[in-house]
């Protein structure tokens, strides 16, 4: 078969194209490879950040859950009659076992009192208290866990005279109305 000079030209011409094409999807096949390279940079940060969080929230959920059981375990302990209240005062200088809190579902009510008065009411016959002062700040802090929820008290600390009348009273078991600030002083 002989070639015929418009064939040739034809043959380069297609060849042209295929080069052209060839060298159109090597540009695409960079663009690709480049973009998938930022992609898998990414996905390798992120997967780092997603185990940061997942350690974070799984942290979180077992304070929430530590959080709950001490609660649950608090509102379900027994409650106390007042002929209890005397035995209680007699064994307060001894140590109780803590049994271990049990799981209860849902979550407490918080409630952040501003004012001394309302944590007071509020808490009346709580079944657990607990408190806190911080010398340096001068700030007295209270916690107390009654019926599922929790009420706390952070400001000033109460009157220390009152504070010291009812420890008095608690004590020497002695009404706090017999209880004078003061200081006794013979005379001559």
């Amino acid at each position: 078969m002989a070639e015929t000079p418009g064939s040739k030209d034809r043959a380069l011409e297609a060849l042209d194209f295929i080069i052209n094409v060839i060298k159109e999807h090597e540009k695409n096949l960079d663009t690709s490879i480049n973009e998938l390279a930022n992609v898998v940079e990414q996905i390798g940060d992120t997967d780092a950040l997603n185990a940061k969080m997942d350690r974070a929230e799984e942290k979180v959920t077992n304070l929430q859950k530590e959080v709950t059981n001490l609660i649950s375990y608090l509102t379900n302990s027994p409650k106390e009659t007042s002929s209890d209240e005397g035995k209680k005062r007699e064994s307060q200088t001894q140590a109780t076992p803590v049994s271990p809190p049990t799981v209860q579902v849902g979550s407490p009510i918080v409630l952040h009192c501003k004012q001394w008065t309302d944590f007071q009411a509020l808490s009346m016959h709580t079944q657990t208290l607990t408190f806190n002062f911080k010398e340096t700040e001068k700030v007295f802090q209270a916690d107390a866990i009654k019926e599922h929820q929790l009420i706390t008290y952070t400001g000033p600390l109460p009157n220390l005279s009152t504070i010291l009348k009812t420890w008095l009273s608690i004590q020497l078991e002695t009404n706090e109305r017999n209880i004078i600030e003061g200081v006794l002083d013979k005379t001559k």
